[in-house]
């Protein structure tokens, strides 16, 4: 008989997709109105429930000066990126959006290489180089305008590397409940004084719409887990391709975005190579961490 855990990992990676993509459409909905910094900051405010069960195990830690130096410095580069990509979600097509911060897990495999000594041999190069050549399509430098909303992006996609990049080195130490519990609590101190700093007085539509963004946010994370613990991720990663196809479907539907066959394609060449690094991590020993915290498909 088959066995069905490999089925049930796509499937649950194609929800995470449809979470994802439900969650930025309700953020592009609310659009400009509300500032990027305070955008991200109701996002994570209005999860802080779910943060509730995560407080014992977090004191139960009895975290080292070390690691709450490390908390904090992934929280500052993860704030950035949230702001980054509250941004762009409102100057830029969902595909769009969707198709760059598919270059999270490249980065990631590049800074594993330069800084935390991992092996960087030809086939990664390779597929990195790919990446880049897929981000290349999406963006066509020289022949259309590149917007603030693309180079918000990039850098989201860079910040977002680099959080995870800390991750590391701390889920070798502290359990899974504890570093996300720890990434609430920084990244929501952190974007803070950035939303006072800007505030704009929400309605209670535009509060209740933050409710069922950390909701959907929170349920692809939890989905995405079930999808890495019942599928290798080289099943399952070719699946985040789908993001996509329900990204370019959502915007053109409610936003009225046309589809770009450039960004489709971009996007399908980066979950090309990202597909062959996470084939090639599968098959390394001892990577599981690496593996957990580098390949999310999903942002903020």
């Amino acid at each position: 008989m088959t066995d069905p855990r490999p089925l049930h990992g796509i499937l649950w990676m194609a929800l995470t997709g449809l979470l994802f993509v439900a969650m930025t459409a309700i953020v592009k909905h609310v659009g400009p109105g509300i500032p990027a910094a305070q955008s991200g900051f109701l996002r994570y405010a209005m999860g802080l429930p779910f943060l509730i069960p995560m407080l014992r195990p977090i004191l139960r830690a009895h975290l080292t000066r070390r690691q709450v130096g490390l908390f904090a410095f992934r929280g500052v580069f993860h704030t950035a990126a949230v702001i980054l990509w509250f941004f762009a979600m409102t100057r830029i097509p969902l595909a769009e959006v969707t198709a760059i911060n598919y270059l999270n897990p490249v980065w990631v495999t590049l800074g594993a290489a330069l800084f935390l000594g991992e092996r960087f041999r030809a086939p990664r190069l390779l597929a990195i180089l790919a990446a880049l050549i897929g981000a290349l399509v999406i963006l066509r430098p020289g022949l259309r305008e590149v917007q603030p909303g693309h180079l918000a992006m990039l850098g989201t996609a860079a910040c977002f590397a680099v959080s995870y990049l800390v991750a590391k080195p701390l889920s070798a130490q502290v359990s899974a409940t504890v570093i996300v519990g720890m990434l609430t609590i920084t990244v929501t101190l952190g974007l803070l004084p950035f939303a006072l700093a800007v505030w704009v007085p929400p309605t209670l539509l535009q509060l209740a719409l933050f409710v069922a963004v950390a909701a959907f946010a929170t349920a692809g994370h939890y989905t995405m887990t079930l999808a890495f613990a019942a599928a290798p991720l080289a099943v399952t990663q070719p699946v985040i391709f789908l993001q996509l196809v329900w990204s370019v479907s959502v915007g053109a539907l409610l936003f009225g975005e046309p589809v770009d066959a450039y960004v489709v394609l971009g996007g399908l060449i980066i979950v090309a190579a990202v597909t062959f690094i996470a084939w090639r991590e599968a098959r390394g020993a001892g990577r599981q961490a690496t593996r957990a915290v580098a390949l999310d498909p999903g942002a903020a």
